[in-house]
């Protein structure tokens, strides 16, 4: 790396302190309870793992007295023999200090999808001191919700990586809920509760987030007792770890949902059977709720709290939400005041120094109801600073600016991005890039730290390296250089046509603007098909074509590279996902105009030719694989009849989400085998359902095609296929030839026609007709359909 470049990279840093930042002395026992010694060691046994023998190039220690306030600081010089030293507040500071100077001194990254650690010996010289410090107290880490979209399978080597992920990017404040059905089974049991009534309240595992949050019971359920008993020894682990490192876990507390056999026990008990959830029936939703005024409130939440310090110990700060997506009983806002006061008092009576930390969603999806009397009633009755709500959705719905910074309780603006761990490139850069400054100067701000809230992970990685980064910097990035930047330390190259590609996607797909945008990936190809789906996106596709083109441009010399493969799967895969929109358009308008050639053709490439192709680019890279998801399920079972139902809860929740297809397609993936036998049996049966409606002069009947593609939803669930958890496949081969098959319809789309593009319409057309000629005419059967869509497909390809 050039002494240019390195100066280009000190200069982005801008790091520092602030001063005027809201300072809160009842947060200020919340900090590192593990000893400076711990910590190193600690950091030092991380960059071992991550860096092997290059490791021992870096002398690390921890020195709380550096922090000023709480605030995190680490300081890196050139020592002798080459080696760097360095020396953090905590080993969180030390790690994300070491990892700041990977980034812009070596050029190196380290992401979900995979690391780029060509460090270069001997090691960039760092002139003088270069001190990285931080003017947020609490870098805050998870949602509730991703606890069951992404974790909920994985093992100690998976917790071990991401906890190492959470200290590198400086995360501090990270949620620690596994384990927790195992203490609440002890606690029904000693209020008196059978255990049929305890295996009837718990979800499967992965449904227990909505269940924690009292949206649904029973669902995809029992859970085995040996699944308590893993959880319980893993999050031992889990909270082992993050402490050592110097991070303050976030412990669950008491929400008032109780198992319906409470009322067997305690008929005299003042419980609320709640309406049903989102589109479930009382079946397994309508769930109970217990008074927080209730006597048997305290108790309940006490015997809790008292089983989670035992086996946890505590860090004195616990999440729980009463509200979530729920309305109250009442808007007096008394009442809501009685509430919170409760919660609360709950957890003082077991712990006197606790925090309570809610997130603040229930203020914006239920904006009818939280007026702002209604939300300074609720924040009021928890006394000013023992309260930190998380500013769940700030990047596209702030909520501190029409709450007057929550009233007076500290707040953390959070980044929430991904909806259900959804596959598809997206982000919001500006308003990240902004947004966190913003709410630090706004008039009276109770600020105290940036949070990253996803529902799922392990998605694009940039937006979350860029988060994070900015709780670290004083001022905004340009995005245009922080583009180009991340670029090379992801390959590990300077090539400017993949900094280009990047630029082009920092402005275009990665930058979306509408407010108040959520990000389920509204793509038609990962939803149940119909004649009127969205087809409307917030950028330009040209810039996601040619970030493609330039990715492909550069893929003979970087293939090998497990960032960049994984990067021109997920580019190309979002290729592919607009165009399914665009032929999804083409089948629409050709049904709509009865034009059935055109019909056949577009249907014809999309299910025998597009959708195909994308499943076998899916299998050639270990990331995208629905296999991986499923083994990972099902080798937590202790038994086959264990791994079944694991499998099950993971089929389902990526696919109907409930018995019924209730939330359908919320968590979509876009992977290998979920393509295949999924989507694209789905628009097939759609595609020929069409076909046969023109045929018999009949309209298309939305109600009747639920009903029978259900079917298929249905069986993909039941299939007991297994599927490969490894790769096969030439990423770079089979990218390149869709790039060739497909790219004339964009050019086609974008109205830049070549001669080839006509002679390909005309043809395409007369290819149709013929086929059509075959058939005399007649009303043929769904066999013949999709016998004709291949045949169309077959034409469309050679032609191309």
């Amino acid at each position: 790396m050039t002494r240019i470049l390195r100066g280009l990279f000190q200069t982005l840093l801008l790091l520092g302190f602030v001063s005027g930042i809201r300072h809160f002395r009842t947060l200020d026992h919340l900090r590192a309870k593990a000893s400076d010694e711990t910590q190193s060691r600690a950091v030092r046994e991380l960059l071992g793992r991550l860096l092997g023998e290059t490791s021992r190039d870096f002398v690390v220690s921890v020195n709380s007295s550096l922090s000023t306030r709480g605030l995190d600081v680490c300081e890196l010089r050139s020592g002798r023999n080459g080696k760097v030293v360095a020396v953090g507040s905590s080993g969180v500071a030390a790690a994300a200090g070491v990892y700041n100077y990977l980034k812009y001194y070596c050029n190196c990254h380290v992401s979900w999808s995979g690391d780029q650690l060509r460090v270069p010996r001997p090691l960039p010289h760092i002139t003088g001191v270069l001190r990285i410090s931080t003017q947020h107290r609490f870098r805050y880490y998870q949602n509730v919700c991703t606890q069951s979209y992404s974790t909920v399978w994985w093992d100690w080597p998976r917790w071990q990586r991401e906890i190492d992920w959470m200290a590198l990017n400086g995360i501090n404040l990270p949620l620690a809920f596994t384990g927790q059905e195992a203490l609440w089974q002890e606690v029904y049991k000693s209020l008196g509760l059978n255990q049929t009534e305890i295996d009837d309240f718990f979800t499967g595992p992965a449904f227990l987030a909505w269940n924690r949050m009292g949206n649904i019971f029973g669902w995809g359920g029992p859970l085995p007792q040996s699944w308590h008993t893993k959880q319980l020894s893993l999050q031992v682990k889990i909270l082992e770890q993050m402490r050592s490192l110097g991070m303050i876990p976030v412990l669950p507390a008491f929400s008032g949902i109780v198992p319906r056999g409470i009322m067997r026990l305690f008929p005299k008990a003042n419980v609320t059977k709640l309406v049903p959830w989102s589109h479930f029936n009382c079946t397994y939703s309508c769930a109970y709720v217990l008074d927080p005024r209730d006597p048997l409130f305290l108790r309940v939440g006490s015997l809790f709290l008292s089983q989670v310090l035992k086996e946890f110990g505590t860090d004195h700060i616990y999440n729980t939400d009463t509200f979530n997506e729920m309305t109250p009983a009442s808007s007096d806002p008394a009442y809501l005041t009685s509430i919170s006061s409760a919660v609360f008092t709950t957890m003082i009576t077991v712990d006197p120094q606790a925090i309570w930390l809610m997130q603040g969603w229930l203020f914006i999806s239920s904006p009818e109801f939280w007026k702002p009397p209604q939300i300074q009633a609720l924040l009021y009755g928890v006394p000013r600073g023992r309260m930190i709500v998380l500013d769940l959705f700030a990047e596209s719905m702030p909520a501190f600016n029409f709450t007057q910074s929550f009233y007076g309780q500290p707040f953390i603006w959070c980044m929430l991005h991904n909806f259900g761990g959804n596959s598809g490139l997206f982000g919001a850069v500006e308003r990240v890039n902004s947004g966190p400054f913003e709410a630090q100067k706004f008039p009276g701000s109770t600020l105290v730290g940036l949070g990253i809230v996803p529902e799922g992970i392990e998605q694009n990685p940039a937006i979350y390296e860029l988060m994070a980064e900015l709780a670290w910097r004083e001022e905004a990035v340009n995005l245009t250089k922080w583009a180009t930047l991340y670029a090379w330390r992801r390959y590990g190259t300077t090539n400017e046509s993949l900094a280009l590609a990047w630029r082009l996607l920092f402005g275009s797909v990665y930058n979306c603007t509408i407010p108040g945008y959520k990000n389920h990936n509204r793509s038609p190809l990962v939803h149940r098909p119909s004649l009127k789906m969205q087809t409307d996106i917030w950028y330009s596709p040209g810039d996601v074509y040619e970030a493609w083109k330039l990715l492909l441009g550069a893929a003979p010399s970087l293939i090998s590279v497990d960032t960049f493969r994984y990067d021109l799967v997920d580019v190309t895969r979002q290729a592919v996902q607009l165009l399914t929109t665009q032929f999804y358009e083409e089948i629409r308008d050709a049904f709509l105009a009865q034009k059935l050639p055109e019909l056949l053709t577009a249907g014809g490439v999309l299910v025998y030719g597009l959708l195909p192709d994308l499943d076998h680019l899916l299998s050639s890279d270990t990331h995208f694989l629905l296999g991986a998801w499923l083994e990972q399920a099902r080798s937590l079972g202790l038994d086959e009849q264990e791994a079944e139902l694991y499998e099950l809860n993971a089929r389902n929740q990526i696919t109907l989400w409930g018995p019924d297809g209730n939330i359908l397609d919320y968590a979509s993936k876009e992977w290998a085998g979920l393509m295949e036998d999924y989507y694209t049996q789905r628009w097939t049966f759609f595609i020929s359902t069409l076909v046969d409606c023109l045929n018999r002069g009949q309209p298309f009947n939305q109600a009747v095609f639920n009903k029978a593609v259900f079917q298929i939803e249905k069986g993909f669930v039941f299939n007991r296929k297994r599927y490969p958890s490894k790769p096969s496949g030439d990423t770079y081969n089979i990218a390149w030839r869709i790039f060739l098959r497909y790219y004339p319809h964009v050019l086609k789309r974008n109205d830049t026609r070549r001669s080839l593009g006509e002679r390909r319409v005309s043809s395409n057309q007369t290819a149709a007709c013929k086929i059509l000629k075959l058939v005399d005419r007649k009303v043929y059967k769904r066999e013949q359909t999709l016998h004709l869509m291949a045949r169309a497909s077959e034409n469309e390809n050679i032609i191309w």
